[in-house]
């Protein structure tokens, strides 16, 4: 698995590549990700959410939504394929009954598991083809645009 190779940075190239780069990578990597949950896993999309429930907490609607990055009514239709293949479970907040937390469920725990391997995989490949420092570097500046304010 290599990384399509991009040329040099020319230091009087305009910044202004940064982002269609940036758009680039994330489709290449969704690709990759994609790719290793395979034709019977679970969705890229999918994949994002049972990964930020693996921890055990409920989390409600609009939480899960920022962290797979689509709008409410997308993530409603996403998690409820989830609920219909058991893999996740809606339940009211204990604290605010109006509120509905999303759990993952034994089956969505064992889907989890099994599919956890091959996504840390396609990390790993990236931190193997970049270089560990390299990849720090990376992961570093990422986080800082990502800290940005929109």
């Amino acid at each position: 698995m290599t990384l399509s190779r991009v040329p040099a940075a020319d230091s009087s190239a305009p910044t202004t590549a940064v982002p269609e780069l940036l758009g680039q990578v994330a489709y290449q990597m969704s690709r990759r990700l994609e790719a290793a949950l395979g034709p019977d896993g679970p969705t890229l999309e999918q994949w994002r959410v049972l990964a930020l429930l693996a921890d055990g907490t409920g989390r409600p609607m609009t939480e899960i939504a920022g962290h797979v990055r689509v709008p409410p009514p997308t993530l409603t239709k996403i998690v409820d394929r989830l609920v219909d293949r058991a893999l996740v479970y809606r339940r009211a907040d204990e604290v605010d009954r109006r509120r509905v937390l999303v759990f993952l469920s034994e089956h969505g725990r064992r889907t989890h598991a099994r599919f956890a391997p091959a996504v840390a995989g396609v990390a790993e490949a990236l931190v193997d083809e970049l270089g560990a420092q390299d990849a720090a570097r990376l992961a570093e500046l990422l986080e800082r645009l990502r800290t940005l304010p929109a």
